[in-house]
């Protein structure tokens, strides 16, 4: 609801805005979060019940971005720097659906593996990385994909999941007691804060999709159910509980809209950095939001219940 209140106040041409500061704030905030709680859980959780996931998680973000370029390409007729960047997008991950997952299983009382932040930072690397030589592959160019994976890897969306993660990891229960007040109490109206600022942003891309409207949208939708099907399926196989395979789903659903425009924007600066970023904030965050995020916890829950 707060995400739709921000597109309603952008298509209304309202003067409501949130700072910058205050954004930048809010997701260094929710990143931080998310990374302690999750470092916190693995720290109780047996090593070896990682390996499948993150097998899982590693293939996912090579495969979807190798079968989304030659999709952009035939379907959506774009240059070759224009399909690598959509694949780089789709391929890639979103912390903050991630987050809104992470929210409705908490509500839900869904318990799900601690090792799920982990999954998120796994995924975010090879999908870029793919999709950026794609483009290197079919032009030839030699476009700086060192710069463009450090910008990645050192990037606060990573770094801040990792390094939340480790803190979390070394604190004992009474260290998580401490900041409980601070990280964990307020976290799902900090979320509501962040999603209102990206409804805003979320409208103001849409008058971007321009005359290929028909493949942003219809591959906006379909992408993100078939990757979120993938996703909890493999989950599944992984060994993961329906919580956990629900939020594998849901990262393979997602798509980029912070990590994957600040590497390509490097890389490929000859791509147009408004169709994907359209596709991405403007059609599948709100599908996944609104749809998405309950159908593969549906599917999850139906795969557990049939095993």
């Amino acid at each position: 609801m707060s995400f739709v209140l921000g597109v309603v106040a952008k298509l209304v041409r309202s003067d409501l805005s949130l700072p910058e500061a205050l954004t930048s704030t809010l997701s260094i905030f929710l990143l931080f979060a998310i990374g302690l709680k999750g470092g916190h859980a693995l720290a109780h959780e047996p090593l070896q019940a990682m390996i499948w996931p993150v097998v899982a998680t590693i293939a996912l973000g090579i495969a979807v971005p190798l079968w989304t370029y030659p999709l952009a390409r035939r379907l959506g007729r774009l240059s070759s720097p224009d399909a690598a960047s959509f694949a780089a997008h789709y391929g890639s991950t979103s912390a903050v659906t991630f987050l809104a997952t992470l929210a409705f299983l908490d509500q839900a009382k869904v318990t799900y593996e601690g090792s799920v932040p982990g999954l998120l930072a796994i995924m975010e690397v090879p999908a870029i990385v793919v999709g950026l030589l794609l483009a290197v592959r079919q032009d030839g160019s030699r476009a700086p994909l060192g710069q463009a994976l450090h910008h990645v890897l050192a990037g606060k969306s990573i770094l801040l999941l990792i390094g939340g993660m480790v803190i979390g990891w070394c604190a004992d229960h009474q260290g998580m007691a401490s900041v409980k007040a601070f990280f964990v109490d307020p976290f799902r109206g900090v979320l509501c804060l962040f999603l209102l600022e990206l409804g805003l942003l979320a409208a103001g891309r849409l008058r971007e999709i321009g005359s290929n409207w028909k493949f942003v949208v219809g591959f906006g939708i379909a992408a993100p159910i078939v990757h979120g099907t993938l996703g909890v399926c493999a989950g599944h196989l992984a060994g993961l509980s329906p919580g956990g395979a629900t939020v594998l789903g849901v990262l393979a659903a997602s798509a980029s809209y912070i990590a994957a425009p600040a590497a390509v924007r490097i890389a490929l600066p000859e791509a147009n950095p408004g169709l994907p970023l359209a596709a991405s904030l403007g059609v599948t965050f709100p599908f996944n939001l609104i749809i998405g995020i309950p159908l593969y916890h549906a599917l999850a829950q139906r795969l557990s219940a049939g095993s």
